[in-house]
């Protein structure tokens, strides 16, 4: 087998693949059709790599048990798992959406109460799978598919710990270190509050419309969790208010002391900054909620300040000051040694999100010079798109600062999608930069509802926002329905088969020989596609024959005839008067007509009574007993 799966192939004699959705970190995903329930699910197919890894598997069995246990709105549910030539499957729920990823793509920086909504709908999904004993350890927006109302559900329960348990392994993680809690990172125990920590960078990312810590491995990034303070997301998006600000930054405290402590915590305290949230257009943000690097973000009203720490939280940290000491002793004794004078060190502003002009102002304003690369890009011509060095670094003053600034959108090539489920391939195309344009056409050689081509064709180079057309198969066209009424049913059956239809047929009792057609669905003249199922009445002869009138004859006879028509007989019996008619059939039912052979006919005979006979004895005398009385009398 190859790593991908064809169109119709059936996994573990019960789902046939329909077509190919897309692919992770672990396994293919594609839309299949459950062969014994006759519904659509998503089958994550796990790549042969972690096959071979018996622990990894047993891992993956487990968990996937564990989480086809949760039934909730918010939850992607798990049907099925089982094993197929060489790999494992796991068969879910199959939804019609985006991911929480391509919506904050679209449409981030996101208005606050949009983004509540949508981290609320995940807190409670973490809420009811943490009751239940199940940590996610892999939370992020594409682990949550969002559909047309706007409904949010998580996906990838259970499947996570498998997947994430170690960053070294097989890279797995390289797309999802920027949602790893600290505690993740450095390799320790994970709990509830490490899935808040995560739902804390996918409520950032939702209003800034960027991850808080970003690089170019897994392993820097890994670092900036452990050490970095994020930038608060006030900076990034104007609408996010001191509250809700507060509520995103607790969530990303790097001990998980810090954090809330359960989802109901998390959950109390983004509806009460959703209802603070200030009318459109009203709010000026005018506090930042910015703590060092190791201090804690508080519930407190006021600016936070770190909680007083424990003995070990503090030994920790002083291991870690003590470290930055020294390479900052380092840092000063190699510049003394240079015999060189050190510049003075200025904080290098934030311009990113900014204009090109205002970048360069406010980089002057503390003292830097500036210098401007350009970049494709989809934001606004002339945004500043990332500068160098970071913002919050430290650097010389008259230094430069590097800006990377929008030369706007460039073009793309237009996707081969050719032979794609519409599903699969509108997505491709969306997530390519274009918008989609769905005709329908016929086609004897594309399966309906596949692609059969694009207009631009595939590799065109178009500017992001396109519309493409996206030419869907209906299937075959439709053709003529042959008139078989009046043949046999071979011959309609061979003429309608060549034709590409099926054939079913019904029989009714008729004067018409039988197997002769006496009717059709659809009507010979009518079109319809092939593979239809086309509907015969075909002519059969009566199963009833004529009952025999056996009344008159005896019964004997009558049993004979009626037996010898096909039928079985039933005698009754009543009294007559008359000696002739003993033994004569007086009546039968049915009386005539048709009946079905085998069915019972009931005659009548009819009876007479016995007729005593006075035998006549001599008496002694020599007459009859009658005379002797007669005589006496006299």
């Amino acid at each position: 087998m190859t790593e991908r799966l064809e169109a119709d192939t059936l996994v573990d004699g019960r789902y046939r693949v329909l077509y190919r959705l897309g692919s992770g970190g672990m396994a293919d995903v594609y839309c299949a059709e459950d062969q014994q329930l006759g519904r659509k699910v998503a089958l994550k197919i796990l790549y042969r790599r972690f096959a071979a890894d018996e622990e990894f598997v047993e891992r993956f069995r487990r968990e996937a048990s564990s989480a086809a246990g949760l039934q909730h709105p918010n939850v992607v549910a798990v049907y099925d798992r089982g094993a197929f030539d060489g790999t494992y499957y796991i068969a879910m729920e199959y939804l019609e959406g985006r991911s929480l990823k391509q919506v904050i793509h679209e449409e981030s920086p996101m208005d606050p109460t949009l983004a509540i909504d949508y981290t609320l709908q995940v807190l409670k999904a973490a809420r009811f799978a943490h009751s239940r004993g199940i940590i996610h350890r892999d939370l992020k927006p594409q682990n949550v598919i969002v559909d047309s109302e706007g409904r949010a559900k998580v996906t990838d329960f259970g499947i996570a710990r498998a997947g994430a348990s170690d960053m070294t392994q097989t890279g797995s993680i390289m797309g999802t270190a920027q949602y790893l809690s600290p505690e993740q990172a450095q390799g320790h125990a994970v709990g509830p509050t490490s899935d808040i920590y995560s739902v804390g960078i996918i409520l950032y990312e939702l209003l800034t419309g960027r991850v808080p810590f970003d690089g170019e491995s897994a392993v820097t990034i890994a670092l900036k969790q452990v050490g970095e303070a994020p930038v608060p997301p006030s900076q990034f998006n104007t609408m996010v208010t001191p509250e809700l600000e507060q509520v995103t930054l607790i969530a990303l405290n790097k001990n998980p002391g810090d954090r809330y402590q359960d989802d109901d915590q998390f959950i109390a305290a983004l509806e009460q900054a959703k209802r603070n949230l200030p009318a459109p257009g009203t709010y000026t943000n005018s506090y930042l909620a910015v703590a060092p690097a190791g201090e804690a973000y508080t519930q407190a009203t006021q600016p936070p300040y770190p909680p007083e720490e424990d003995p070990a939280d503090k030994r920790k940290w002083w291991l870690w000051g003590g470290l930055a000491a020294l390479i900052v002793a380092a840092i000063v004794l190699a510049i003394v040694l240079a015999g060189g004078d050190s510049a003075k060190q200025v904080k290098v502003p934030n311009a990113v999100g900014l204009t090109e002009s205002a970048a360069q102002k406010a980089l002057e304003a503390e003292g830097f010079s500036t210098d401007t690369k350009e970049q494709k890009s989809n934001k606004k011509v002339g945004t500043v798109l990332a500068q160098d060095p970071e913002a919050d670094t430290k650097s010389d003053e008259g230094s430069t600062v590097t800006l990377t600034v929008s030369s706007g959108p460039g073009k793309v090539a237009v996707p081969d999608v050719t032979g794609l489920g519409q599903n699969a391939a509108e997505t491709a195309l969306t997530d390519a930069g274009f918008k989609v344009k769905i005709t329908n056409a016929t086609s004897d050689t594309v399966p309906a509802k596949h692609v059969i081509s694009t207009s631009p064709k595939a590799g065109t180079q178009l500017p992001p926002g396109s519309v493409v057309e996206e030419v869907v198969s209906e299937g075959k066209a439709e053709v003529a329905v042959p008139n078989v009424v009046g043949s046999t049913v071979e011959d309609a059956r061979s003429q309608l088969q060549a034709k590409g239809f099926g054939v079913e047929t019904t029989q009714e009792v008729s004067d018409q020989d039988p197997g002769t057609v006496l009717s059709q669905s659809p009507g010979g003249g009518a079109t319809a596609k092939p593979g239809a199922t086309v509907n015969l009445v075909v002519a059969k002869a009566s199963d009833e024959v004529p009952v025999p009138d056996v009344t008159g004859d005896d019964e004997g006879s009558a049993t004979n005839e009626l037996e010898a028509a096909g039928f079985s007989v039933k005698v009754t019996e009543e009294d007559v008067d008359t000696p002739t008619q003993d033994g004569i059939v007086q009546s039968q039912t049915p009386s005539g007509g048709k009946a079905k052979k085998g069915s019972q006919v009931t005659i009548l005979v009819g009876r007479t009574g016995e007729v005593p006979t006075t035998p006549t004895t001599p008496d002694d005398t020599g007459g009859t007993g009658g005379a002797g009385a007669g005589g006496g009398a006299g």
